[in-house]
């Protein structure tokens, strides 16, 4: 059986269980079993290549000992070993002498994890699926489950959660391909979802710097990220083990916002920041306060920029996910763009069209790449298009890397195109600081003034409404006569 059916079956089997309701929970528990399945096959991999490998985990709550037999404990039996005994003592597990150890990762996982399932029978049919039908030591089941991994995610996402949406494979690929991170270089997203930048990171640093065992150590230290929800924490720790990251310790539970920037030192700034924030959601009260005054609003994705502006080391590069509003935005908006193009470079805007998030939201959104180095003298402008014969994105056909290849070949080559046209910053200043700037190689459909249309169509209407009481009139005559 595929990976892909495999997880269909387990869906459907939870499905039938009285204690899970709806998808997020189907997902929840999906996720800290897989988890542990993962970590098990892992755990296999180190005791082969390291003699002194000692589990975190006690060895009776390994998932081998109470889970890979296929005729292991069941029912009833099962139900209250999960519940009582393994759920309580990994979110209990001793504090080990290090401070990066498993334990921390394992214990944060299963401090915000549940076990919905209440049938336990169904647990060991669950079980036995995740058990036979993926290897995670097996490569092409770990890719092939990178993908459904994702599939399963974006299927999970709705349009109306603060704004959060998954962000297309291409476009992560993208983003972190013009940023270029190197190895030794702190990459950090603050707003880690489900891990997908930094598994993107990963894979370019791995494939273009990787030479040796040092050189990966050093990639595992310098990737972070912070994730403020726990099914996505959860998630995205699972996602950088299966990317070979052992222990996950740099994935943080909780919210990035909620530190007062004066509380940041230089050793807490990176060199690379890679990230699609929340936006169009609003911060619990109090957390602006962490911010300036110049800067203090509840929009998530101003705070987390003015954020990462503030963390950004000299010669730090970023690309972040923004929607329109905040490029024509006023109010604090104006300001935080005010200091972004006079304390950085914002060389590259590529505006996305519709449809690249659907069907999770409409919003129009732009890639913005900026660098701490010098200040703004131009902003580029990239207006990536639909595909030929494409009017829109969907879930069935999303945008695609292969379509980036454009902008790739135009980035170190700069030069106004159809698609490409370059602002110099005194335009923007003069306007405003409004980044929400058109593209002028393309003709725009005059639909007139609001109001003079509005006045035309009263005037039509009321036209039509004196030619109606003459027909009228000349009726009522002729049936008169």
């Amino acid at each position: 059986m595929s990976v892909s059916a495999t997880i269909k079956s387990i869906q459907d089997i939870m499905r039938k269980d009285a204690g899970v309701d709806g998808d997020a929970q189907r997902l929840s528990q999906l996720g800290w079993m897989l988890f542990l399945k993962i970590l098990d096959d892992r755990e296999k991999e180190c005791e082969v290549l390291y003699d002194t490998y000692a589990s975190p985990i006690p060895e009776n709550l390994r998932w081998r000992s109470w889970a890979s037999d296929s005729e292991g404990i069941t029912g009833d039996k099962l139900l209250d070993f999960v519940n009582n005994v393994l759920f309580l003592q990994l979110k209990d597990l001793p504090t080990p002498d290090g401070a990066n150890s498993m334990v921390f990762v394992i214990r944060a996982i299963f401090e915000d994890s549940y076990n919905y399932m209440k049938n336990g029978t169904l647990i060991r049919q669950v079980i036995n699926k995740i058990e036979d039908g993926i290897d995670f030591n097996n490569t092409n089941d770990r890719h092939t489950f990178g993908d459904i991994y994702e599939k399963i995610l974006k299927d999970l996402q709705s349009a109306g959660n603060a704004g959060e949406f998954y962000t297309p494979r291409a476009v992560t690929q993208f983003m972190v391909e013009q940023t270029n991170p190197r190895l030794g270089e702190r990459v950090m997203d603050p707003a880690c979802g489900t891990g997908g930048f930094l598994a993107s990171v990963i894979d370019l640093v791995r494939k273009a710097d990787v030479k040796s065992v040092e050189d990966e150590k050093i990639l595992k230290r310098s990737v972070s990220g912070t994730e403020k929800k726990s099914l996505p924490h959860l998630l995205c720790t699972t996602n950088m083990i299966l990317h070979g990251i052992d222990v996950p310790v740099n994935i943080v539970h909780g919210n990035s916002l909620a530190r007062p920037l004066r509380d940041y030192t230089e050793s807490d700034r990176v060199e690379v920041v890679v990230t699609n924030p929340p936006f169009g959601g609003q911060e619990e009260d109090g957390i602006e306060k962490n911010f300036p005054a110049t800067y203090q609003t509840r929009e998530t994705a101003d705070l987390f920029l003015v954020m990462i502006m503030h963390r950004l080391k000299a010669g730090g590069r970023c690309a972040i996910v923004l929607p329109d509003g905040f490029l024509f935005g006023e109010g604090v908006k104006t300001k935080i763009k005010e200091r972004l193009l006079s304390e950085f470079n914002l060389h590259t805007i590529v505006r996305l069209p519709n449809g690249v998030f659907s069907p999770y939201t409409s919003i129009k959104t732009n890639l913005l790449f900026f660098e701490k180095e010098g200040k703004t003298t131009d902003v580029w402008y990239y207006e990536h298009p639909y595909p030929v014969g494409a009017k829109s994105y969907n879930k069935t056909k999303p945008i695609r890397i292969a379509e980036f290849e454009p902008e790739r070949e135009w980035w170190d080559n700069r030069t106004e195109t159809e698609q490409a046209w370059r602002v110099p910053v005194a335009d923007i200043i003069k306007n405003n600081y409004n980044l929400d700037i058109k593209n002028p190689n393309v003709e725009e459909i005059d639909l007139g003034n609001p109001e003079e249309i509005l006045a035309q169509y009263e005037s039509a209407r009321a036209a039509a409404d004196d030619i109606r009481a003459e027909l009228l009139s000349e009726i009522r005559g002729a049936l008169e006569r």
